[in-house]
């Protein structure tokens, strides 16, 4: 049974993830949270996960573990050094790419709604400040929204058509952190550095810290990350 009132969101406990989370808060959806632990080499993101849940009032969170280690192929999940003090956005895509990630993470998002109703999978992609992954763009985005309706049996049998909201997606980091301000979002929960020093202090230096400082400097406001020297 559908229930319009529920929507699923992808929570991996970062600062658009967690944007995501109070903009569907502030629609008066119940929102089920998922979060992925695939083994990434950030991995205080999911203790970050847990606070962004608790702290917006999310209706459930799930961590679910699958480990994209044993395929590797990423600064994020493999032997790979995670590349510093480039300038992110340059549409090359970097070595921080996850291959298939969003689409995995998605497909269980997908598994998600359907057993708790839900027709709306939100997630925290954009196509303004990103690093350039093949997988947070609309073409991807669409292509999923077609999958979802005929790969369950509420889409294919039950005429249930899902909805994929990426409503970060024309966003600048600046405009997102304004916008999750305004909603109530606590950024000092949230986690962004894909190299996070043994303290778990935030490197500065990779291209999501660099893109979480400049999105900070646009907003005007205070940035509460805790960075290494």
């Amino acid at each position: 049974m559908t229930d319009h009132s529920a929507a699923t969101i992808l929570l991996s406990g970062g600062l658009d993830s967690a944007t995501v989370l109070a903009i569907a808060r502030s629609e008066g959806l119940a929102c089920h949270c998922l979060t992925v632990d695939y083994g990434q080499r950030h991995r205080v993101e999911l203790e970050a996960a847990c606070r962004v849940a608790k702290h917006l009032g999310a209706a459930s969170h799930r961590v679910v573990a699958l480990d994209l280690r044993a395929i590797g192929g990423s600064a994020l999940t493999d032997d790979i050094e995670v590349p510093k003090d480039g300038e992110p956005g340059s549409r090359e895509i970097p070595v921080t790419y996850v291959p298939a990630r969003n689409t995995v993470l998605l497909a269980l998002l997908l598994g998600l709604a359907e057993v708790v109703g839900a027709e709306q999978l939100f997630i925290g992609a954009n196509a303004v400040d990103y690093s350039g992954y093949p997988d947070c763009r609309p073409a991807f985005l669409n292509a999923f929204e077609a999958l979802a309706a005929t790969a369950t049996v509420a889409g294919a049998e039950d005429g249930v058509r899902y909805r994929v909201r990426a409503p970060l997606l024309e966003l600048s980091k600046g405009e997102i952190i304004r916008q999750g301000t305004a909603l109530g979002v606590d950024y000092g929960l949230t986690w962004s550095c894909y190299d996070p020093t043994p303290e778990n202090l935030a490197c500065g230096r990779c291209d999501s810290c660099r893109l979480r400082r400049r999105g900070f400097a646009e907003a005007g406001i205070e940035d509460p990350t805790r960075y290494a020297p």
